[in-house]
Protein backbone atom coordinates (compact mmCIF):
# COMPACT_ATOMS: atom_id res chain seq x y z
CA UNK A 1 0.00 0.00 0.00
CA UNK A 2 0.88 3.85 -0.92
CA UNK A 3 0.05 7.03 0.77
CA UNK A 4 0.94 10.09 -1.09
CA UNK A 5 1.03 13.52 0.23
CA UNK A 6 0.20 16.50 -1.88
CA UNK A 7 2.49 19.43 -1.12
CA UNK A 8 2.25 18.76 2.88
CA UNK A 9 1.98 21.73 4.87
CA UNK A 10 2.22 21.16 8.98
CA UNK A 11 5.71 19.45 9.51
CA UNK A 12 4.37 17.35 12.46
CA UNK A 13 1.43 16.06 10.45
CA UNK A 14 4.12 14.60 8.20
CA UNK A 15 6.04 13.21 11.16
CA UNK A 16 2.68 11.03 12.35
CA UNK A 17 1.98 10.09 9.30
CA UNK A 18 5.59 9.04 8.56
CA UNK A 19 5.17 6.82 11.67
CA UNK A 20 1.83 5.38 10.72
CA UNK A 21 3.50 4.12 7.30
CA UNK A 22 6.12 2.70 9.33
CA UNK A 23 4.03 0.48 11.67
CA UNK A 24 1.63 -0.72 8.47
CA UNK A 25 4.13 -1.42 6.58
CA UNK A 26 3.46 0.97 3.72
CA UNK A 27 5.25 3.25 1.32
CA UNK A 28 5.30 7.04 1.10
CA UNK A 29 5.37 9.68 -1.24
CA UNK A 30 5.59 13.20 -0.79
CA UNK A 31 4.53 15.73 -3.93
CA UNK A 32 6.02 19.01 -3.64
CA UNK A 33 6.66 21.98 -2.63
CA UNK A 34 6.27 20.53 0.56
CA UNK A 35 5.86 23.99 2.98
CA UNK A 36 8.84 22.87 5.08
CA UNK A 37 12.54 21.57 4.93
CA UNK A 38 12.11 17.09 3.38
CA UNK A 39 15.80 17.10 3.74
CA UNK A 40 16.75 13.72 4.87
CA UNK A 41 18.22 14.97 8.11
CA UNK A 42 14.76 16.70 8.92
CA UNK A 43 12.99 13.95 7.74
CA UNK A 44 14.85 11.99 10.43
CA UNK A 45 14.41 14.73 13.57
CA UNK A 46 10.81 15.04 12.23
CA UNK A 47 9.82 11.03 11.99
CA UNK A 48 12.33 10.09 15.19
CA UNK A 49 13.63 6.85 14.50
CA UNK A 50 10.10 5.65 12.51
CA UNK A 51 11.12 7.85 9.30
CA UNK A 52 14.28 5.12 8.29
CA UNK A 53 11.87 2.60 7.88
CA UNK A 54 9.15 3.78 5.60
CA UNK A 55 10.51 3.98 1.67
CA UNK A 56 9.97 7.85 1.36
CA UNK A 57 9.69 8.94 -2.50
CA UNK A 58 10.16 12.89 -2.90
CA UNK A 59 8.17 13.95 -6.69
CA UNK A 60 8.94 16.96 -7.63
CA UNK A 61 5.44 17.54 -9.35
CA UNK A 62 1.73 16.32 -9.32
CA UNK A 63 2.85 14.99 -13.08
CA UNK A 64 5.90 13.38 -12.04
CA UNK A 65 4.49 11.77 -9.45
CA UNK A 66 1.18 10.23 -11.50
CA UNK A 67 3.82 8.96 -14.05
CA UNK A 68 5.53 6.83 -11.42
CA UNK A 69 2.70 5.75 -9.56
CA UNK A 70 2.19 2.19 -9.09
CA UNK A 71 -1.66 0.87 -9.32
CA UNK A 72 -4.34 3.30 -8.68
CA UNK A 73 -4.17 6.61 -7.47
CA UNK A 74 -7.24 6.96 -5.03
CA UNK A 75 -8.09 10.93 -3.95
CA UNK A 76 -9.29 11.45 -0.44
CA UNK A 77 -11.29 14.70 -0.38
CA UNK A 78 -14.61 15.66 1.19
CA UNK A 79 -16.10 16.89 -2.44
CA UNK A 80 -16.24 12.84 -3.62
CA UNK A 81 -19.97 10.89 -3.62
CA UNK A 82 -18.32 7.77 -2.95
CA UNK A 83 -17.61 6.75 0.57
CA UNK A 84 -14.46 4.61 1.32
CA UNK A 85 -16.54 1.81 3.32
CA UNK A 86 -17.80 1.53 -0.13
CA UNK A 87 -14.98 1.06 -2.20
CA UNK A 88 -12.45 -2.70 -3.07
CA UNK A 89 -9.39 -1.04 -1.87
CA UNK A 90 -6.45 -3.13 -3.91
CA UNK A 91 -2.54 -3.35 -2.46
CA UNK A 92 -1.01 -1.44 -5.40
CA UNK A 93 -3.42 1.59 -5.03
CA UNK A 94 -1.91 5.13 -3.84
CA UNK A 95 -4.04 7.02 -1.30
CA UNK A 96 -3.21 10.48 -2.23
CA UNK A 97 -4.37 13.14 0.10
CA UNK A 98 -4.09 16.81 -0.12
CA UNK A 99 -2.69 20.12 1.52
CA UNK A 100 -4.23 20.63 5.25
CA UNK A 101 -5.69 24.05 4.28
CA UNK A 102 -6.44 23.31 0.42
CA UNK A 103 -6.76 20.22 -0.79
CA UNK A 104 -5.99 19.35 -3.92
CA UNK A 105 -6.22 21.76 -7.12
CA UNK A 106 -8.99 20.94 -9.49
CA UNK A 107 -6.34 19.23 -11.93
CA UNK A 108 -5.67 16.99 -9.55
CA UNK A 109 -8.53 16.27 -8.24
CA UNK A 110 -9.80 15.55 -11.70
CA UNK A 111 -6.56 13.05 -12.57
CA UNK A 112 -7.38 11.25 -9.40
CA UNK A 113 -8.56 7.44 -10.62
CA UNK A 114 -11.00 7.08 -8.22
CA UNK A 115 -12.27 10.07 -5.33
CA UNK A 116 -13.15 8.67 -1.79
CA UNK A 117 -14.65 10.34 1.43
CA UNK A 118 -14.16 9.33 4.79
CA UNK A 119 -18.31 9.66 6.50
CA UNK A 120 -18.94 12.15 9.01
CA UNK A 121 -21.48 13.10 10.87
CA UNK A 122 -23.64 15.80 9.32
CA UNK A 123 -22.00 19.15 10.24
CA UNK A 124 -18.62 18.24 10.56
CA UNK A 125 -16.11 19.52 8.21
CA UNK A 126 -13.03 17.43 7.90
CA UNK A 127 -10.86 15.30 9.90
CA UNK A 128 -6.91 16.54 10.99
CA UNK A 129 -5.11 14.94 8.25
CA UNK A 130 -3.12 12.67 10.10
CA UNK A 131 -5.97 10.89 11.54
CA UNK A 132 -7.94 11.42 8.09
CA UNK A 133 -4.90 8.88 6.72
CA UNK A 134 -5.20 6.48 9.74
CA UNK A 135 -8.63 5.91 8.93
CA UNK A 136 -8.11 5.39 5.49
CA UNK A 137 -4.72 3.24 5.21
CA UNK A 138 -6.12 1.11 8.24
CA UNK A 139 -9.64 0.41 6.14
CA UNK A 140 -7.21 0.10 2.64
CA UNK A 141 -5.03 -2.41 4.00
CA UNK A 142 -8.14 -4.41 5.75
CA UNK A 143 -9.85 -4.26 2.59
CA UNK A 144 -7.07 -5.27 -0.11
CA UNK A 145 -5.83 -8.15 2.12
CA UNK A 146 -2.59 -6.52 2.92
CA UNK A 147 -3.30 -6.93 6.75
CA UNK A 148 -3.15 -10.63 6.55
CA UNK A 149 -0.61 -10.68 4.10
CA UNK A 150 2.05 -8.61 6.27
CA UNK A 151 1.10 -10.78 8.86
CA UNK A 152 -0.56 -8.08 11.03
CA UNK A 153 -3.76 -9.97 12.11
Amino acid sequence: MNVALFQPEIPQNTAAILRTLACLGARGHIIGPAAFDLSPRAIRRAGLDYAATVPLTQHPTFDAFKAAAPGRVVLFTTRADMALTDFAFDQSDTLLFGRESAGVPDEVHAAADVRLRIPLVPGARSLNLAVAVGIALMTATVSSGALVAKGLK
